[in-house]
């Protein structure tokens, strides 16, 4: 079996999460400052991508159906049909599973969602290897909705993240 590969334009839609938290020094905690770091990490990599919009930058466990509705939309009137999504991992499998049955079977679109158990800002992150693998797979994978996590990909229903162990199985 071989993959077929896609030169198509791959766009990156940002969301906030860990990937883009840093360290607050007044508060001595991780925050979201309103800006992304992703592009830096695809600029390090000399990786070219399509697009990039930043539509918004929270937590994860803050998320809530308005704002998985703001993506929809975002990924519904992309033109691209290869997106690579940031998101905090926290609630990224119920992103998946809202994007999957919202856009149906007869979607075009490969979705890959993707983020990081520790920020960029910080150093020693895993952001850097998980947006890679997720830029690969969205030029590999058949139209979906998946999670790249960990050196694996999964499809939405699949996509889970084990907290005990700070990973996806």
């Amino acid at each position: 079996m071989s993959a077929q590969i896609s030169n198509a334009p791959v766009g990156v839609l940002i969301t906030g999460g860990t990937l883009d938290k840093v360290h607050d020094t007044q508060t001595e905690s991780l925050v979201l400052d309103g800006t992304t770091r992703v592009q830096d990490i695809f600029a390090q990599g000399r990786t070219k991508i399509s697009r990039f919009k930043n539509l918004m930058q929270i937590d994860s466990l803050d998320m809530t159906d308005e704002n998985r509705a703001q993506i929809l939309k975002a990924v519904k009137t992309a033109p691209e049909n290869r997106l690579v999504i940031t998101h905090g991992t926290g609630t990224m499998e119920i992103t998946a599973q809202y994007l999957a049955a919202a856009l149906g079977p007869d979607s075009e679109k490969v979705i890959v969602l993707t983020g990081a158990m520790r920020p960029w800002s910080l150093g020693r992150s895993d952001g850097n290897f998980n947006l890679g693998g997720a830029i690969v797979a969205a030029r590999l994978l058949p139209a979906g909705v998946y999670g790249v996590m960990n050196g694996r990909v999964f499809a939405a229903a699949d996509l889970h993240k084990d907290a005990k162990r700070g990973r996806f199985d």
